[in-house]
């Protein structure tokens, strides 16, 4: 049995959030037990992480190594009919992922304590992303 759902969210700039209780709800309405859920991202310039969400600082120290890994403007991007932020934000994405999968038991997400599923927009400017869960059951 397959149960799908696209998650409508809307960022506020570059920065990680997330998404579990929102795949959660989405399990929930599957009624499914045990499986898998697909997590797919629909963007080029925003990716899917999973990342701790106990402690802040764990995603501020990944926002802040990202932006030093590929930092915005470089001379040499040609791609940047959007922004100085474009470019960059297409490499985070490929460094990244564009999807996940997490296992499922008992209608719960078998994360891990200090996991969570974190969209991580890399466009400074407000966007719409479309973020669509399979579910597996």
């Amino acid at each position: 049995m397959i149960f799908m759902k696209t998650i409508h969210f809307t960022t506020r700039g570059k920065g990680l959030y997330e998404l579990t209780a929102e795949v959660e709800g989405v399990l929930a309405e599957s009624s499914f037990e045990r499986g898998l859920v697909s997590v797919f991202n629909r963007h080029t310039s925003s990716s899917l992480v999973l990342m701790e969400n106990a402690d802040p600082t764990a995603c501020e120290d990944l926002e802040a190594y990202f932006d030093r890994l590929v930092p915005e403007d470089l001379p040499y991007f040609r791609h940047t009919y959007e922004g100085a932020d474009d470019m960059p934000s297409h490499v985070r994405m490929a460094l990244t992922r564009s999807s996940e999968t997490v296992p499922f038991c008992d209608g719960g997400l078998m994360l891990g304590v200090w996991q969570g599923l974190f969209l991580f927009e890399h466009r400074c400017a407000v966007h719409h992303r479309e973020i669509v869960v399979t579910v597996y059951g």
